[in-house]
C-alpha cells in the first residue's frame, strides 16, 4: 500500500474511532478498506498496521460480527484470509434496525413512567417520534439505495 492509501486509512480510522469504534477495529477495517489486494491474511494486516496479529484478534471478530468483513477462502494456502464484503455499509444499518427499535420502546418506557403531559414526557415523545420514523423508513431506503446499486 502506498504512503498516501496508509496515511488515508489511518486518516479514516481515526474517523471511526472519534465516533466510537475502538481503535484496533477501526484500523483493521480501514487495512481491509484501503488495500488493493483482495484478501489480507491476519499477518499481512498486522505487519501493516504494526502490531501483534493477537492484538487484533478481537477486531477481526468484532467486524465479523457487525458483517463488514468476511473470512474468504484462499486456495493454496493454509491461513485465514479476509476481506471487506460487498454490501457491508446497507447490512451495517439494516442492523441498526435493532437500536433503532430499542431507542423507540426505551421513550414509550419514559412515556409511560414521566406521563405524556409532563415536559419530560414531551422530550420522550419527540424521541420515540423520530427513532420510530427512522425504524419505519430505514428499510426503504436502504432498498431504493440498493435499487440503484444493482439496476
Amino acid at each position: 500500500m502506498t504512503d498516501q492509501l496508509l496515511a488515508a486509512a489511518e486518516r479514516f480510522a481515526l474517523t471511526l474511532s472519534q465516533y466510537g469504534l475502538q481503535r484496533m477495529t477501526a484500523r483493521v477495517m480501514a487495512a481491509l478498506l484501503f488495500t488493493q489486494q483482495p484478501t489480507m491474511t491476519a499477518g499481512e494486516i498486522s505487519e501493516q498496521l504494526g502490531v501483534s496479529s493477537g492484538a487484533m484478534s478481537g477486531a477481526l471478530k468484532t467486524l465479523i460480527s457487525l458483517g463488514m468483513i468476511e473470512k474468504v477462502p484462499a486456495p493454496g494456502s493454509r491461513r485465514e484470509h479476509f476481506r471487506f464484503r460487498d454490501g457491508a455499509w446497507a447490512t451495517l444499518m439494516s442492523q441498526q434496525n435493532a437500536v433503532l427499535a430499542l431507542m423507540t420502546d426505551a421513550a414509550d418506557d419514559g412515556i409511560e413512567v414521566a406521563g405524556e403531559q409532563t415536559p419530560a414526557g414531551r422530550r420522550l415523545e419527540e424521541m420515540r417520534d423520530f427513532y420510530g420514523y427512522m425504524l419505519r423508513e430505514m428499510p426503504g431506503l436502504i432498498d431504493r439505495w440498493q435499487r440503484t446499486r444493482n439496476p
